[in-house]
């Protein structure tokens, strides 16, 4: 667990580590980073020039959580911070699973594997609106 922003108003590191083991016993290093890191790592790997929620790289382990983008997806979607970082955690680890969302089965397998796992850690479905 690294983070490389200020900690205030983030979930604690037990918690992140707590969500990662829901979901592999592999050892995965999770990253959370600020907007301009997001945005630089998001366009050196993706080519697109902006901050993104979750990165996964699966050649090192590592996924990368970007602060700035979690915390407002967060309010936009009248989600808990600790709920919308479970689930990204949860996305993240999946996509070094060999997870992926690319078709509309897959995304539906995705899906259905991050909502079964957010309910085991008492979190509602992430896809529903209230």
């Amino acid at each position: 667990m690294q983070f490389a922003v200020p900690r205030r108003g983030l979930p604690s590191a037990a918690s992140f580590r707590r969500w990662a083991a829901a979901v592999s016993s592999l050892k995965v290093n999770l990253v959370v980073v600020g907007r301009a890191e997001g945005r630089r790592l998001n366009d050196k790997f993706r080519r697109r020039n902006k901050p993104t929620n979750v990165l996964s790289f699966r050649d090192t382990g590592d996924v990368v959580l970007c602060a700035p983008v979690i915390r407002k997806e967060a309010r936009e979607q009248g989600k808990t911070l600790a709920a919308h970082y479970a689930h990204l955690v949860v996305h993240g680890i999946l996509h070094l699973r060999g997870y992926d969302h690319v078709t509309k089965r897959q995304a539906a397998r995705m899906e259905r594997e991050e909502i079964r796992r957010l309910a085991r850690l008492g979190f509602a479905d992430p896809y529903t609106v209230e």
